[in-house]
């Protein structure tokens, strides 16, 4: 048997290194075409709660065509805010299709943040208005901030935001980081801010509607991040009915995103927007929402775009892993 395989491994401070913001866009963009075209495939998603009070989590596909494979595992682990720590962990292994050798370990943290953030602002480019000025936030933590700097980067158009937190106390660092790029003020009435707001980006827990439908006003884009697990949800009764669902995946939407509330809910996936398998013309009107579940692909187009930037920059480490 071969005894002179390696295995290299990129911890999250060589990730992010790694990693910029253009190429992620483009290596999500990627995945959802694969995704449109058949290409790639997204196998069912594991998600199981745990008796530690964790939620434990693996997402896995392959794009046979281009001998890609792998997986990541990731979760959520609320007590490790006690220990000073990202309740939010992930790893993510690439793998050799033909052999089952794992080729590349890498901190899934990093990528799990930055390719989520590069799926929103996706879904604003092809379904938010264009003069889209301003934007409500609900929540402040990791993904709330990669969606807000995405959003402004993908919009320049976005001049005001508003933005509300669990406790009802502002956040003057969630704040700081943004108030070069905008005016950002905290709301302690989230229907109101939804009101008056073209965007309206939810990137919390999931534990429950963050506002009430009857404040959301035609015209209005969603893009919605919290739920990723069966029984969470960010939005009340009655939104999907009014809105243009719009979809990463339809099965796993259906299965643990907000589509599981009104599964029956009529969708179009984002990738055939991409490619113009379907079409989209927005009316002044219309409610757009995207349900954002994550896309195995996802993980693994950015996965391997940080493999071959690690291989060629000499980053990492690499362990001798015989088979």
């Amino acid at each position: 048997m071969p005894n002179d395989a390696y295995l290299l491994l990129l911890d999250k401070d060589q990730v992010e290194r790694l990693m910029q913001p253009a190429e992620v866009m483009e290596a999500v963009k990627e995945a959802f075409v694969l995704h449109s075209h058949g290409e790639g495939r997204v196998f069912p998603v594991v998600r199981e709660p745990l008796v530690t009070g964790g939620i434990f989590g693996i997402k896995s596909g392959d794009v046979q065509s281009q001998g890609l494979l792998g997986f990541k595992a990731a979760g959520f682990w609320p007590n490790n805010r006690k220990l000073g720590s990202e309740p939010h962990q992930a790893t993510v292994m690439l793998m050799d299709p033909a052999t089952g050798r794992p080729v590349c370990v890498i901190d899934g943290n990093a990528i799990t943040t930055m390719r989520t953030g590069a799926a929103g602002a996706w879904g604003l480019k092809m379904l938010a208005r264009a003069d889209s000025a301003r934007l409500c936030v609900f929540g402040t933590g990791v993904q709330a901030v990669v969606q807000l700097r995405f959003a402004i980067e993908s919009l320049p158009s976005l001049t005001h935001v508003q933005y509300a937190t669990h406790d009802g106390q502002r956040n003057k660092g969630f704040e700081a980081a943004f108030s070069q790029r905008c005016d950002i003020v905290h709301t302690s009435d989230g229907d109101e801010a939804v009101a008056v707001s073209d965007i309206v980006i939810t990137a919390t827990p999931g534990a429950g509607p963050l506002f009430n439908a009857q404040a959301l006003q035609p015209g209005t884009h969603l893009n919605c991040v919290g739920a990723d697990t069966k029984g969470k949800r960010e939005l009340p009764d009655g939104v999907l009915a009014r809105a243009k669902l719009v979809v990463d995946d339809r099965e796993q939407a259906r299965r643990i995103g907000e589509t599981q509330w009104a599964a029956s809910t009529p969708s179009t996936e984002l990738g055939d927007l991409l490619t113009g398998k379907e079409t989209f013309h927005r009316h002044a009107t219309d409610i757009t929402l995207f349900d954002m579940t994550g896309l195995a692909l996802q993980d693994l187009t950015v996965a391997r775009l940080l493999y071959r930037r690690a291989l060629d920059a000499d980053v990492g480490t690499s362990i001798a892993w015989p088979w």
